[in-house]
């Protein structure tokens, strides 16, 4: 029992590792995205 809940909250936290990885990477490429518009507006 011991060894399924920790296997559970194993793959969980990689999995939420995972998911906040990619979040940032396309929070970052929409800042750029914003960035490059305003230069380009200029």
């Amino acid at each position: 029992m011991a060894k399924k809940l920790l296997l559970a909250l194993g793959v969980a936290a990689i999995s939420l590792t995972a998911t906040a990885c990619n979040t940032v990477k396309g929070v970052g490429r929409d800042i750029e995205s914003v960035g490059e518009a305003g230069d380009q507006a200029i």
